[in-house]
């Protein structure tokens, strides 16, 4: 006992004393300028596409975080630390980092109830100036969010900040416009590096398990802390030289300003309706050898980042089990076109159709999904059938991707097999 009260005692005096000497220099808005966050940590992939004024801004992202609690026997705190979201008691830290992954502040934790969203988190926050935010931002400065942060938009707005958010689908319409699924790839590819932040300190294995409601009082600190660490200690992310930036941001900002020919050549024609007919082929036929060839690397290119080439993979698993194969069909009428069903991930009763328009290279693509009309870049459906025709085909290895099923008992596997050998034979007996 006598131990565990000197631990005790240690880890509080070293809490406090990294709380008063380490943080501030490494954490808060008040140890780094606006200028060195400009010059030093934005990436120019960031600025050129986001940036349209002469004078370049500050561009920060801000995503909410989330440490988990334990259940409060205090009923209201209980309600108010209960995330709908999450189904359980959690606190929310706020994340505010540029587009290098340099943690610049760290606000809360606040409560987990709707009144504690992300944008009420935010106004509340230049509202009272937390960390002196409200003095730090200029105008033409822009916010990189998600959509929980909508309700901010006005508020930014008065402020002179500019917020970049993806776009939401308009009621009545069930896919993105071209034009916004467009500007919304843009704002992803910028705004993911709030996410890899927050994967990061939950690598610090405290933060990464359940805390005891004794400790919520210190949770604050210990974000900070870890957070201080990683600005000091932990390297910016690696994605590429300058020229590559520029190179990328200007094919992104380039490809933004066109339409999906395809998409208007499938309506047009009708090549979704029943009345068009498609030959069904195997994946694996010899029927599409003209479909072009290619490396991993020149689907990268296609898909202007790896998370959708990952994501192939994944729908590749599944369509290849001998209950899941590839629905893929040609018509002799449209030459160079395949088109493809694909099952979504989320919903069983769901699949998205698709059409890519190929010849020495792969030209256009069109999917139903609701992001499938952008071209910049595409959506995980489309870059699963071009995975597979243009490279996975041709190899011999599987794509990595291990099916865990057949390891854990399946209820409903029982029950089928077992309906399969009470059949009923012409007599009305079972067989």
């Amino acid at each position: 006992m006598i131990i565990l009260l000197q631990i005790r005692r240690a880890v509080q005096s070293a809490r406090k004393a990294l709380m008063a000497e380490f943080v501030p220099r490494n954490l808060g808005f008040s140890h780094i300028t606006r200028e060195e966050i400009i010059q030093t940590h934005t990436r120019p992939l960031a600025q050129q596409i986001l940036s349209n004024v002469t004078s370049a801004p500050a561009i920060l992202v801000l995503d909410g975080t989330h440490i988990y609690i334990q259940k409060s026997g205090n009923y209201t705190f209980s309600r108010r630390s209960f995330s709908m979201h999450k189904r359980r008691p959690l606190l929310k830290p706020m994340m505010i980092v540029s587009t290098t992954e340099y943690i610049v502040s760290v606000l809360g934790p606040y409560l987990a109830d709707p009144k504690n969203n992300d944008s009420s988190i935010l106004n509340h926050s230049i509202h009272s100036n937390t960390d002196e935010i409200k003095t730090w931002v200029r105008e033409d400065d822009i916010f990189v969010v998600d959509r929980g942060f909508r309700d901010s938009e006005s508020l930014l707005n008065d402020l002179g900040i500019r917020m970049e958010m993806p776009a939401f689908i308009p009621r009545g319409q069930k896919q993105l416009s071209t034009e916004e699924a467009n500007s919304s790839r843009l704002v992803t590819k910028v705004r993911w590096v709030v996410e890899s932040v927050n994967g990061r300190i939950k690598t610090w294995r405290y933060l990464g398990k359940t805390l005891p409601n004794s400790q919520i009082p210190c949770i604050g600190d210990y974000v900070r802390i870890v957070c201080s660490l990683c600005n000091k200690y932990r390297p910016p992310i690696n994605s590429g030289t300058f020229d590559d930036d520029i190179t990328i941001a200007s094919t992104m900002t380039m490809l933004a300003k066109k339409t999906n020919e395809l998409q208007q050549f499938v309506l047009e024609n009708g090549l979704g309706k029943r009345s068009m007919k498609w030959t069904s082929i195997d994946a694996d036929s010899n029927t599409i050898t003209d479909f072009p060839r290619l490396t991993e690397g020149d689907i990268r290119n296609l898909t202007i980042g790896v998370y959708q080439l990952k994501t192939a993979k994944s729908y590749a698993a599944e369509h290849l089990t001998d209950d899941g194969l590839f629905e893929i069909f040609v018509s002799d009428d449209i030459p160079n076109i395949v088109s493809a069903k694909i099952q979504s991930r989320h919903t069983s009763s769901k699949k998205y159709s698709l059409w890519i328009k190929y010849d020495i290279t792969i030209l256009s693509w069109y999917c139903t999904c609701k992001n499938g009309s952008r071209v910049v870049g595409m959506c995980g459906h489309i870059s699963c059938i071009i995975w597979y025709l243009a490279f996975a085909r041709y190899q011999n290895e599987s794509c990595g991707i291990r099916d865990w099923t057949e390891e854990v008992d399946d209820a409903a596997r029982s029950i089928d097999s077992s309906e399969d050998e009470d059949t009923v034979d012409y007599d009305g007996q079972e067989e």
